[in-house]
Order: structure tokens, then sequence, then C-alpha cells
């Protein structure tokens, strides 16, 4: 027997790595009818054409938004609420709204004022991600074994919740429905934080003259790439996450700071108790990732 579809017309608006990926899902799972996909570039748009991601595609907001039962805005959060303003003149009551950026006060701030009354908004933030953008660099099981964390303002419909859920569920994605400051708070230790860290440390080679600079690329080691991969992420999206849940992480670089400092005295005085109770620690934590899954 054949499985009714979750929605009839799903309508991306940004079709990245996040939003091909969700596309590549639908269509292998038959999760909608029909695909709308919107993007700002022709070639975007030629690229998701000749991938098949898509039924329609269209540089118009409104038309992908326009009929389809599902939005989900898939841009970098400083985009958001304009994006917002721009669809809610042909939302109609009943369809869901939904996001996938990474700070979800600052979204709920800037789209929830825009959505019409009867129009569902489900904030939600995928936790998967590579260091590639665009739609060819999309992939079915981006979102296979990880979280999804929704962030639905109070009074939510819990329907419009639960379909979002499946959708990601469908995905491949585990669900944790969680207030929006606590998300950001989260979300700026174990990963804006991360993230910013890294910008700085491959920025600082940047900043190195030639010769050294090419030496240190010669001779990375395994942290140093690691560190390069993470901060090849999409510096746009990277800029609104920061300019957008300033607070949080303004907190916990200012934890990090302290820290820093009691390991730099704990180096210079050569303490090493210290130094290898701090390494025995983080190999726990790492060990504890390892066993949820999350690796």
């Amino acid at each position: 027997m054949t499985r009714e579809p979750l929605f009839d017309t799903v309508g991306l608006i940004g079709i990245g790595l996040i939003g091909s990926s969700l596309a590549r899902v639908i269509r292998r799972k038959g999760l909608a009818r029909r695909i709308v996909a919107c993007a700002r570039r022709d070639s975007t748009l030629e690229t998701v054409r000749t991938l098949g991601l898509a039924d329609a595609v269209t540089k118009d907001h409104a038309e992908a938004a326009r009929g389809a039962d599902l939005v989900v805005i898939s841009t970098p959060i400083g985009t958001n609420g304009m994006i917002a303003r721009t669809i809610a003149p042909v939302l109609t009551p009943g369809q869901i709204v939904t996001d996938v950026g990474s700070v979800k006060q600052a979204v709920i701030r800037d789209v929830a004022p825009a959505i019409p009354e009867g129009v569902h908004f489900v904030p939600g933030h995928p936790l998967a991600g590579t260091e590639e953008s665009g739609p060819e660099s999309g992939f079915d099981t981006l979102f296979e074994g990880r979280w999804c964390v929704l962030t639905p303002p109070p009074g939510t419909d819990p329907e419009a919740v639960e379909r979002v859920s499946e959708l990601w569920r469908q995905a491949g994605s585990m669900i944790d429905v969680i207030d929006a400051d606590h998300h950001d708070w989260v979300m700026a230790l174990t990963s804006h934080l991360p993230t910013l860290i890294a910008f700085n440390i491959v920025g600082t080679v940047a900043d190195m003259e030639n010769h050294t600079r090419q030496e240190v690329i010669k001779y990375s080691a395994s942290g140093f790439r690691d560190f390069t991969r993470i901060a090849a992420q999409d510096p746009v999206m990277w800029r609104d996450v920061y300019l957008n849940n300033r607070e949080a992480v303004l907190e916990m670089l200012q934890r990090f700071n302290e820290d820093l400092s009691r390991l730099q005295r704990a180096i210079r005085w050569g303490e090493g108790e210290e130094l290898e109770d701090l390494f025995r620690r983080s190999r726990d934590i790492r060990r504890g990732i390892i066993d949820a899954g999350q690796a």
C-alpha cells in the first residue's frame, strides 16, 4: 500500500547544503508531491534543474511560498526577516513555515511578527552540515543519526510541530523540542564558540608572512587541518550567527578566555598535574560523544 506524502507541496527558500539535502530526502522517500526551489542566482537554479531536485524553480520568495503547505527558509539568518515579510502576503491559514538556522531567538524575533494569523511557525535547527555549500554539495544521508532541535514559540499548534518533527524523523534525525533561549546558549558553547576559535586560529596563519604561511600549510598536522575544515564554512552564514547570538557567544568567549588564562599559567609554572587532569577530562568528553553516536 502506497503511503500518502506528508505534504503536497514544499517550498524551499534557499537550496544550499541543507536545502538540497532535504530535497533529496523528500524525493527519495516521497514526502511531498511537489518541490519548489528558490535561489538568487540563475546558475544555482540551473544546477537544481540539472540535478532534478525540484519540480519548479524561481527567484521569487513569494512564488516559492504560494500554495506550499510547508515553507522551509534555508538562508543566512540575517535574511530571514526580509523573507518572512516578502512571503507574508501569499501565506494562508494552515500553511507551515519553518527554518534551519542555528540561532533561534533572533529568527523568532524577525520572522514571527510577519507570520499571518492561522499560519504555523515552527523554528528548527538540524544539527548537521559540512564545510561545503551549494545544491551540488547536498546528500540524502546528511541528517541520519543527527539531532534536529525545534523551538516552537508558546501556543504553536501541536499538529504543526508534529508534522515538522515527522519530516526530520523521515530524514533520519532525532528530535528535541526546547526553548529558543536555551537552544542559543547551548549552541554558543557546542558550535558557535568552537567555530569562532577555528576562524581565529586559521586567521592567525593567514596574517603571517608568505614564507611562514606556506610552511604551516605544508606541514599541517591533523589538528590544524581540522581547524581549516571548520573555518572553510560559509562566511556569510557565520557572520549572521555571531551578530544574532552575540550575548551567548560573548559569555562563552569570556569563560573560554578565563580557562585559557588558567591553562597558560599551568604551562608557565610547570603544573603538569593540572595539565594532565584537563587532558583526561577532555578525553572523557570525546569518548562520551563517540558513545552517543555523534562522532
